[in-house]
C-alpha cells in the first residue's frame, strides 16, 4: 500500500470507528447504513462532490457549507453528518471514500456481511446481480453483499475483491496475459 492511501485509510478507520460506535450507541445502525449508501451513491454519481472532496483550491469553509449542504439534501444520520463536517474543518474530506468503504465494513461485519467489490464491463442486471451474489454466499459461507462499479476498459467479464481474495475473469486481463506469452515466445 502506498503511504498517500495508507495514511487516507488510518484517516478513514478513526472517523469511521468513531461514527460507527456513536450509531451502535444509540441503535441507529440501520439509518447510518442507509445514509452511508445515500452518500456513496452522491459520490459515485457526482463529478462536483468529488471535485469538492478534493479540491485544494476550497477553504475550509467553503468545504464545510457545501458538505453540510449535501448532509441536510441526503438526510444523513447526525453522527455521519458531524463526521464529514469535522473532516471538512480539518481538510480531510479526500479520505472520504476511505471512509465509506470502512464504514460499509464495520455494518457488514456487525451483521455477518462481507463486501464484494465488482467491477464489471457494463452495469449488471438485478438478476447477474443476484445470481453472483447467490454464487459467492455459497462458497464463502456468509452473506455477502455487492458494490457494483462499472469499468468499460474491462471490455468483458468480471473483476471481484472479497477481502484479500481477487477474482480477475476480464477480457482485458485475459488479452494482456496472452500479450506477455507471445512476447515470451517472440
Amino acid at each position: 500500500m502506498s503511504e498517500p492511501a495508507s495514511i487516507s485509510s488510518g484517516i478513514a478507520e478513526r472517523y469511521a470507528t468513531a461514527i460507527f460506535e456513536i450509531a451502535q450507541e444509540s441503535k441507529r445502525l440501520p439509518k447510518l447504513e442507509s445514509s452511508v449508501d445515500a452518500l456513496a451513491e452522491a459520490l459515485n454519481v457526482s463529478s462536483d462532490l468529488r471535485s469538492v472532496i478534493s479540491s485544494p483550491v476550497l477553504s475550509r469553509d467553503e468545504q464545510g457549507k457545501a458538505i453540510t449542504a449535501i448532509a441536510e439534501h441526503l438526510k444523513l444520520t447526525p453522527s455521519l453528518s458531524r463526521g464529514i463536517s469535522l473532516m471538512a474543518k480539518k481538510r480531510r474530506l479526500f479520505a472520504l471514500p476511505q471512509l465509506i468503504a470502512q464504514l460499509r465494513a464495520m455494518i457488514g461485519e456487525e451483521k455477518g456481511e462481507v463486501q464484494a467489490e465488482v467491477t464489471s464491463a457494463k452495469a449488471l442486471t438485478k438478476a447477474q446481480a443476484d445470481q453472483l451474489t447467490k454464487t459467492l454466499t455459497d462458497n464463502i459461507g456468509k452473506d455477502v453483499k455487492i458494490n457494483a462499479t462499472v469499468d468499460e476498459s474491462l471490455v468483458g467479464g468480471l473483476i471481484v475483491k472479497v477481502g484479500s481474495k481477487m477474482i480477475d475473469t476480464s477480457i482485458r486481463s485475459k488479452l494482456a496475459s496472452l500479450q506477455s506469452s507471445m512476447k515470451e515466445v517472440g
